[in-house]
């Protein structure tokens, strides 16, 4: 089994690894292989106490805890996975990060799929996270997710089942209309395929599917999170407004209805208004364009309203 590392004082084990590899001197100028690799056994021991004697026991007592409280006082930031070897005292600490994120409900994110989640999305405010290397990861959200082992068991059953990689990630985003998930979950309901992020925004531009992000008009979100505000369907000549165009509508109309002034920060579970919807001032049909001049913020409960009044 193992050796655990020992949560201790950190000066006292700073001097006892000076002593250490002051004897090493010996072993280094007379020593067999074997006898200098033995004599670096403790060494390597104290260090790794070192590192996880960083955060006090009494803060972080377990290697994953270490871990979260190391990404917590660094959200945001890239965080390379030799500072989490340190810090964790634990060689294992991939597997700490993937419970974290998995049972325990927090935002952390690998390079890989910040990787692909960029491919696919605009990369205006998160220049910081665009050259991220795979064995990288940032924490988006100060806030635990305690859903999260609940959906997981939900992304478990969608990932096992039959069916194309877009319609399990529509699955799952219906499973969990209103709610928050993270890119993480997509990319695993999506069978670790690099292609989930572009399906994302194909059921968004293409099939009209209300899928809103921190880059596609909901800068409220952290980095990398995904709600699915309704069960409906935009109209077929909603669904072709590029994303560009949608953020710079919703940015002039201030994030907000137009007609009844709703936002979501204004959001609750007993009101029927739940998102922002575009709408053409001259019709699509009439020959209206999908650009910034022609289009409007409304809640879903006023574009339904202008639209019977319309018709």
């Amino acid at each position: 089994m193992a050796r655990r590392p020992k949560n201790s004082d950190p000066d006292i084990l700073r001097r006892e690894l000076i002593k250490l590899f002051q004897g090493f001197e010996t072993y280094l100028l007379n020593g067999t292989l074997r006898e200098k690799v033995l004599a670096l056994v403790p060494a390597f021991r104290t260090l790794r106490d070192l590192g996880c004697s960083l955060i006090p026991a009494n803060i972080a007592a377990s290697g994953r805890e270490r871990i979260i409280h190391y990404f917590r006082s660094y959200p945001n930031l890239v965080i390379k996975s030799d500072e989490l070897l340190v810090v964790s005292g634990i060689q294992d600490y991939p597997r700490r990060i993937r419970e974290l994120r998995v049972q325990f409900g927090w935002k952390i994110y690998s390079g890989v799929t910040i990787k692909e989640l960029l491919q696919e999305e605009s990369t205006v405010g998160l220049e910081a996270f665009t050259g991220m290397k795979p064995d990288e990861y940032v924490l988006t959200d100060i806030n635990q997710d305690r859903d999260a082992a609940f959906r997981w068991h939900t992304a478990n059953a969608i990932r096992r089942g039959s069916g194309a990689t877009r319609d399990k990630i529509l699955k799952f985003l219906q499973e969990n209309v209103g709610k928050q998930v993270s890119g993480e979950e997509l990319r695993y309901v999506a069978g670790e395929k690099t292609e989930w992020a572009r399906r994302v925004r194909e059921l968004r531009t293409e099939y009209g599917w209300s899928i809103v992000s921190k880059q596609s008009g909901r800068p409220d979100l952290p980095i990398g999170t995904y709600v699915l505000e309704s069960l409906k369907q935009l109209p077929e000549h909603d669904r072709v407004i590029k994303d560009a165009v949608r953020c710079a509508v919703l940015e002039r109309d201030h994030f907000q209805c137009v007609e009844c002034g709703w936002n979501h920060n204004k959001a609750n579970s007993s009101d029927p208004r739940h998102n922002l919807e575009l709408h053409h001032v001259n019709h699509h049909a009439d020959g209206g364009e999908n650009t910034e001049k022609n289009l409007i913020t409304l809640c879903n409960v006023c574009h339904d309203q202008k639209h019977a009044k319309e018709e």
